[in-house]
């Protein structure tokens, strides 16, 4: 790893000039006449957050937020890796690993930083405090944008040599979603150097034969949601540079990809509004659109079809955690977790879905806490 600089998000103001003159010219798609969000994104609803966007968000305060976070980049095996590493108020701080998911990016995580750098200031105790450090995946955010397939399977190599050139030859990992299974792989391929692991999600198979009930119905439910919301994650797999077309010169195209996800996903309970404001969401959105990388972002899903030799899944020997959410994609059985996963931690959640770092950070954080407390 080379030196780590010091890093500020800076956009140009005629990047954010050319955003607003394209959602000005929207063109937008002829109405169907059926239940809104049934058939995708809400059109009613994509135009209010486009026209707020164009008019009413205020990029530079989101900016001036992020700011605040004391940023970084270095380049890692040959990637450019943009990362926010805050330091622990407490007696001896822990290192702890945040690894995020799609479609999210850094940002996702932000409000469990503070929440875990300085427990004390939140209701916890100093000594579940932690060094935290949230890396943007190769292809997102800030980090360089890759050129040769494949890079995915590199991360956790990726983040073991960052976290040990910033002095951490032991530390945590914590994911979901992609990032649960960066966080899986560190737990299988460094276990030298990861105490342990928590994720919000769970890898693994089991054949139909040897399943349980409980196991046999979880993964009929999987394959129900593959055939009603999986169409994202197929052509994400299959043609991601078709769709990255689009979405690259489309700030409403791009918004309405995001946008219906975090409907879908999340415990709202159909009012999105509910629990991400706009800002919040179009952070996010803009973050996409400013670095471009909403294309890049969708190689994982092409790694993970088409490498023709993938890490082979090995169980995990190091101790895991598992926070599930009542409204995750996929909700596994604890047996299902334990064939792959050395479970010592297992919660159901009361309430969250599958972007919990955003809609429920306390909880997640104090079950962070929890389960690390006996691994420092």
């Amino acid at each position: 790893m080379n030196a780590v600089e010091p890093f500020l998000i800076d956009i140009p103001e005629h990047q954010l000039g050319d955003l607003r003159s394209r959602l000005a010219r929207t063109r937008w798609p002829t109405p169907v006449a059926v239940p809104a969000w049934d058939d995708g994104t809400s059109l009613d609803y994509l135009r209010d957050l486009c026209r707020y966007w164009e008019h009413d968000f205020d990029w530079r305060k989101q900016e001036r937020k992020l700011n605040a976070l004391p940023q970084f980049r270095a380049t890692v095996d040959k990637l450019g890796i943009h990362f926010v590493h805050a330091r622990g108020n407490g007696p001896e701080p822990f290192p702890l690993v945040l690894t995020h998911g799609w479609p999210s990016c850094f940002f996702e995580l932000a409000k469990l930083i503070p929440l875990l750098t300085d427990p004390a200031a939140h209701g916890g105790a100093p000594a579940d405090a932690f060094d935290v450090v949230v890396p943007s995946l190769p292809g997102f955010g800030f980090s360089d944008i890759p050129r040769e397939p494949f890079a995915s399977l590199r991360v956790p190599q990726i983040w073991t040599e960052l976290m040990r050139g910033l002095g951490y030859d032991r530390f945590g990992a914590h994911g979901g979603d992609l990032g649960g299974g960066v966080t899986a792989r560190l737990g299988q391929f460094h276990p030298d150097a990861v105490a342990g692991i928590h994720v919000t999600n769970v890898y693994g198979e089991v054949s139909h034969g040897s399943a349980t009930d409980e196991e046999r119905s979880y993964l009929a439910a999987v394959e129900e949601w593959e055939r009603t919301e999986g169409a994202y994650g197929a052509i994400q797999g299959t043609r991601p540079q078709t769709l990255a077309a689009g979405l690259a010169d489309s700030p409403a195209g791009l918004a309405s990809w995001i946008v219906e996800k975090y409907r879908a996903w999340s415990d709202c309970g159909g009012d999105i509004e509910s629990v991400f404001s706009k800002d919040d969401l179009l952070t996010n959105i803009t973050i996409y659109w400013v670095t471009g990388t909403i294309g890049s972002s969708f190689r994982p899903y092409w790694d993970s079809r088409n490498n023709a030799s993938p890490l082979p899944w090995v169980p995990i020997e190091v101790p895991c955690g598992v926070a599930v959410f009542p409204r995750d994609i996929a909700r596994p059985p604890r047996s299902f977790a334990e064939r792959s996963y050395n479970i010592t931690r297992w919660t159901e959640m009361p309430r969250g879905g599958h972007f919990a770092a955003m809609e429920q950070p306390e909880t997640l954080a104090a079950e962070i806490r929890a389960f690390f407390r006996s691994l420092r």
